[in-house]
């Protein structure tokens, strides 16, 4: 059977006007605010948002949807017809920027781009004081996870670097249309004063966790050798960090993992 387009991008709807008013809470949009807001559909979080911010974003890839969206909006609602993942968020808030406005981003992230959106936000991180995504609760649970959780991740120790992570409520199915069949949770990232830990290469280091974690019921150990890291080099290393060669790699603390990468970096393993 075709999938829709709508089944094709993923896009279930928020509209349950409880939970969107718990949403506006969490978000607390003030009139020095500019807020980014990813997959706006039909505007039902839009509107209350431009009620409360500055300036109001709405970027909406369906163009379809866009009549619905464009009935009745504010002055101070800039809509955007595009792919979230071809928008340069440092030019479209430009002149805000120089107003010296804080920067929220938020949405209720379809769940087939969820990943790549999470990631071009880390790639543009210095820019947003706070994001609020409404995501799958799985993928929630990962970035929030910390040391000991069976879903702690890399992504987990990357988000957790820049921002202070906070999973604010869940979401159950038959508060969208269609009603997906998992549950959702909004996520909170505010950024913190300055990183848990200074990296010289953010990207070696995502390559190093992976490689960490590549075979999680494996010991940290074993996955690096398997990295080609020496023998000697990883016994070395793991004394003088005082890490237990046995340990798995989702009971290390993320300035650990620093630690590791900035120890194996010193030494030419890790080229950045």
């Amino acid at each position: 059977m075709k999938r829709t387009k709508r089944k094709a991008l993923g896009q279930h709807f928020l509209n349950d006007p409880h939970v969107l008013r718990k949403i506006l809470r969490q978000i607390a949009p003030d009139k020095d605010d500019v807020c980014i807001e990813i997959g706006a559909g039909k505007g039902a979080l839009t509107l209350p948002l431009a009620e409360k911010a500055g300036r109001v974003y709405a970027i909406e890839k369906d163009r379809t949807l866009l009549p619905v969206l464009q009935k009745n909006l504010p002055s101070n609602v800039v809509i955007v017809n595009a792919d979230v993942l071809r928008i340069h968020f440092q030019e479209l808030v430009a002149e805000d920027l120089h107003a010296h406005r804080t920067i929220k981003l938020v949405g209720n992230l379809p769940y087939s781009i969820s990943s790549p959106v999470l990631f071009k936000v880390l790639e543009e991180k210095a820019l947003f004081e706070e994001c609020f995504f409404l995501l799958q609760k799985e993928v929630a649970d990962r970035i929030y996870a910390g040391p000991g959780s069976k879903k702690y991740a890399p992504i987990s120790i990357l988000f957790q670097r820049d921002f202070n992570v906070r999973l604010c409520f869940v979401v159950e199915p038959g508060s969208f249309s269609p009603p997906p069949k998992v549950r959702s949770a909004l996520i909170q990232l505010k950024r913190r004063k300055k990183p848990l830990f200074e990296l010289s290469d953010e990207a070696a280091f995502r390559l190093f966790l992976k490689s960490a974690f590549r075979h999680r019921r494996k010991t940290l150990f074993n996955n690096l050798l398997m990295a080609d890291v020496s023998n000697s080099l990883l016994e070395n290393v793991f004394s003088k960090l005082a890490v237990d060669k046995k340990v798995r790699p989702e009971h290390i603390a993320p300035e650990q993992f620093a630690q590791l990468f900035n120890f194996l970096e010193k030494h030419g393993i890790i080229e950045t």
